[in-house]
């Protein structure tokens, strides 16, 4: 079967080229930037052809693919990237979420912290390795515990910006649990700071969300000490 390939040209973005931007954190939209053909190709195509096009990257830079090691790296790679690390972009893997009556009619916060987060920049394709903290006040309705779990992970799997992973998993939140008292922080390490560019191996980068009742003062700080009072 003959697949169509897009070619990418480098266009600027806000008015400015990839070498005018440099380091510069570039955030477009709340939604994953997506191609409407994005799932023409089905993933045994997607691997086969990411094998191939990382086989040339590998070549360019002079790794000799005849060795053992290496040999099987383009595959590899191109299965880890559909099947595992990008697979939240893909809709058929999102969670499929049931929802429950709260019958035990608890009306106070509920906290899921220290949710690993493993996702990677969209900026350079290197991991951003952290911890989610999510919370949510039932208007008569629960979930899992686990389905929480899920659902950072779903969007945390794919390129992201963190500022986006943050946003698509609160409103995420806020549409299957029927309620805008959603609570989300994200305390996150870059390797794209501490392994390039700067090189800053201490700092991380903490985001929020907060609607309904935690928006308020008083409720967004019974959350935080939660969170971070061990």
């Amino acid at each position: 079967m003959k697949q169509k390939e897009t070619l990418w040209n480098t266009r600027p973005v806000n008015g400015l080229s990839v070498d005018e931007m440099g380091d510069e954190h570039i955030g477009t939209s709340h939604e994953t930037p997506l191609r409407e053909d994005a799932f023409e190709l089905d993933d045994d195509i997607k691997i086969e052809l990411i094998q191939k096009h990382f086989k040339e990257i590998m070549q360019i830079m002079g790794l000799d693919l005849t060795d053992d090691s290496l040999s099987g790296t383009p595959e590899r790679v191109a299965k880890m990237y559909v099947k595992e690390i990008f697979s939240g972009l893909n809709p058929k893997n999102k969670p499929q979420v049931k929802l429950f009556e709260n019958k035990y009619k608890y009306n106070q916060m509920l906290v899921e912290k220290d949710i690993t987060v493993f996702s990677n920049c969209e900026h350079h394709f290197v991991p951003i390795i952290g911890k989610a903290h999510v919370a949510y006040i039932s208007s008569g309705k629960v979930i899992g515990l686990s389905k929480i779990n899920r659902i950072v992970q779903y969007f945390a799997k794919r390129p992201q910006v963190q500022e986006r992973l943050t946003v698509q998993i609160g409103n995420e939140l806020k549409s299957i649990l029927q309620t805008e008292d959603i609570a989300v922080v994200i305390d996150a390490e870059h390797l794209c700071v501490s392994s390039r560019g700067i090189q800053d191996t201490s700092s991380s980068t903490v985001t929020s969300f907060y609607s309904g009742k935690f928006a308020e003062e008083n409720t967004k700080k019974e959350f935080l000490t939660y969170v971070y009072n061990k």
